[in-house]
């Protein structure tokens, strides 16, 4: 691929991608996603040659462990590197979000004859990228918002691991996209550099659609034995083969890298460049404060992630009873005017899973300045947007679905994680509670397979206060996402002792678990673990025990993830290695063997039935947990 693209990667990088390579952050830089991230050693080569930090003793260690050129882009990696690629069609779904991203931000700050934001994504995307699911959806939200500044460059080579795409994908791609809105550009020769650079003039010229460039190349071109063929996909050329084709590319076998100086001097010139571009970029802000100050200030806030002042104190507190979704909701208008940059939405949810700011309008074509995002029922194009809209900077994105419905969305989600991304991914509807719609609807294995991302903060409130606290610690984060889990079911208030007069800003949320009840009497001989609804049915366990002469804790556990980056000493504190304890929560037991030794949960498929009926019918009930609480003491006597 890095041989067969290399033009369409010359025609953008030389003649239109504005960048800084000693300044790979810049705001003002166009974003460049390669989102057939398996040919990664041309967005290096490129990062090597214009002059970012990426040395040829890098080049060299290609794949190897320890080194920042890995198999496959990571942006937490290699400078230059806009998100982490390779599963098929993400690139191409996350750049839909930078567009929004710049498209929002530009309606927002932009003053006439002050354009501040005001750049273009580029994507170069393979077959792989067009046949994936995601990358459908995403270029259907696109078409509908009418991205003007996303321009994606088709790598039409015509050739995938298994052999040529006529085995599997022969539709017309070119009509798809116009039928999806999109302005095409069929050429004829994608290795002709003047026609990718004209089609790259064209696109950049219709601001009122995205654009898709179709550029028909050769994979592995110079190669004599293997160009135009699967042979150059997926493994390494060789030894003998890579000398063939240096001698018909008209380079030398050695020295085995080779940058002509030449060569050298022409692509560092971008240095140079992009230094200029920045700095005009930093007399139109300067210019763009001295007549709005105000904006000004507001838009360096958001550009370094700068907390409003006092927000915390807008963080609601709850006094009854509520379901967490709407506690949710509730929490996030009372801040979001003091987050002018928040922006997020729902897969076509909004009314169920209480995300709709409504101190604003839908982000549209005509209302760009809108903060409320219509996805659809795209779920993974959404989270993939939501991402690009975090990595692009200056906005806070969220995105919102039922929990049943993170499996559409999970590859993104992993990603997020992967690439440090604070995406704030929202999922109401988070046990069989949820009722009626039955086991299709009703998530099962799906918080603990969340929980088995690394760096993905799961958040599962118990009650409204809890709900507005998990939000601060999911807004607070910057080194990765947090996924609040949320109910459709009323919860009772449990957690109002928590609050002081800073109301929730000091709740215990923030240590991940926390002791919710203490045993009355002396110490405890069995602790109760919930989380999410499943703390009220801890807490009835615990009376009924008492009840009997048992003396019980409460523990109510929110995030697996803070806890364990607590002090042992504090995690000693909460659950002491020498108490038993019991978990109770809606869902999958499989890992809770971790913090009990017994656990009450829910190992099949739910049920169509009231909420509170299927709890009680699948075990999730007071008595159940009791019971195996006191197996556990009985056992522990024998």
């Amino acid at each position: 691929m890095p041989l067969g693209a290399a033009p369409l990667a010359f025609a953008l990088w030389t003649r239109h991608l504005r960048h800084s390579p000693k300044n790979p952050s810049w705001f003002g830089r166009d974003r460049f996603v390669l989102s057939c991230g398996h040919g990664s050693m041309l967005l290096y080569s490129l990062l090597h040659l214009t002059g970012y930090d990426l040395s040829l003793e890098e080049i060299k260690r290609f794949r190897q462990w320890g080194s920042v050129t890995p198999g496959h882009p990571e942006n937490t990696l290699t400078p230059g590197v806009e998100m982490a690629t390779g599963p098929l069609g993400q690139g191409f779904a996350t750049s839909v979000g930078m567009a929004i991203a710049e498209r929002h931000l530009g309606a927002v700050f932009n003053r006439p004859g002050h354009a501040i934001v005001d750049h273009n994504t580029y994507v170069i995307c393979s077959d792989g990228d067009l046949m994936e699911g995601v990358s459908n959806e995403a270029a259907s939200l696109a078409g509908h918002l009418r991205l003007g500044k996303l321009i994606a460059l088709y790598d039409d080579n015509g050739i995938s691991i298994d052999g040529s795409t006529d085995i599997t994908f022969t539709e017309d791609v070119a009509a798809r996209f116009e039928a999806l809105r999109w302005h095409v550009v069929r050429l004829k020769d994608g290795m002709d550099v003047e026609a990718v650079d004209a089609a790259i003039r064209l696109a950049r010229a219709v601001l009122d659609r995205p654009s898709l460039i179709v550029c028909p190349t050769t994979i592995g071109f110079g190669s004599p034995n293997k160009a135009g063929s699967e042979k150059s996909h997926g493994a390494a050329l060789g030894e003998e083969e890579v000398d063939l084709t240096k001698r018909a590319l008209g380079f030398p076998t050695e020295p085995r890298f080779h940058v002509p100086e030449e060569v050298s001097r022409f692509y560092l010139r971008a240095v140079e460049r992009g230094k200029a571009w920045e700095d005009a970029w930093s007399e139109a802000l300067q210019a763009y404060g001295r007549e709005y100050p105000e904006e000004r200030k507001l838009f360096e806030a958001a550009l370094t992630g700068e907390e409003p002042s006092d927000w915390e104190g807008c963080l609601p507190s709850f006094e009854e009873k509520t379901t967490t979704r709407a506690a949710g909701g509730k929490t996030l208008n009372a801040i979001s005017s003091r987050f002018p940059t928040l922006i997020g939405g729902s897969a076509d949810l909004a009314e169920s899973n209480f995300t709709w700011l409504h101190d604003s309008p839908a982000f549209q074509f005509d209302s760009p300045e809108g903060r409320n995002l219509c996805f659809g029922v795209r779920e993974h194009a959404m989270m993939c947007a939501v991402n690009g809209i975090n990595l692009h900077g200056c906005a806070r994105a969220y995105g919102a679905s039922f929990l049943i419905f993170s499996d559409y969305c999970r590859p993104a989600i992993r990603l997020a994680a992967l690439m440090h991304c604070p995406s704030i991914f929202v999922f109401t509807h988070d046990s069989v509670g949820l009722g009626e719609d039955g086991p299709t609807h009703q998530p099962i294995e799906h918080l603990m397979s969340l929980r088995a991302i690394p760096n993905l903060n799961v958040l599962r409130p118990a009650d409204g206060n809890e709900t507005a606290a998990c939000w601060r610690l999911a807004l607070e984060r910057k080194d990765g996402p947090s996924l609040l889990a949320l109910t459709r079911q009323s919860v009772p208030l449990l957690t109002n002792w928590e609050l002081d007069d800073r109301g929730v800003r000091t709740h215990k949320a923030r240590f991940g678990a926390y002791v919710l009840r203490e045993a009355e009497g002396g110490g405890p001989e069995i602790a109760i673990i919930g989380t999410g609804s499943e703390a009220q049915v801890a807490m009835e366990a615990c009376a009924l025990l008492e009840s009997q002469g048992v003396l019980a804790r409460v523990v109510n556990m929110p995030s697996w993830f803070l806890f364990e980056r607590q002090s042992p000493e504090y995690r000693e504190t909460v659950l002491p290695v020498r108490l038993p304890a019991v978990s109770v929560e809606a869902g999958a037991t499989l890992g809770w063997e971790r913090y009990a030794v017994r656990s009450v949960g829910i190992d099949r498929f739910g049920a169509s039935a009231p909420g509170d009926v299927a709890l009680r019918e699948l075990g999730i009930t007071a008595e159940r947990v009791a019971e195996a609480a006191l197996d556990v003491l009985r056992n522990a006597k024998r």
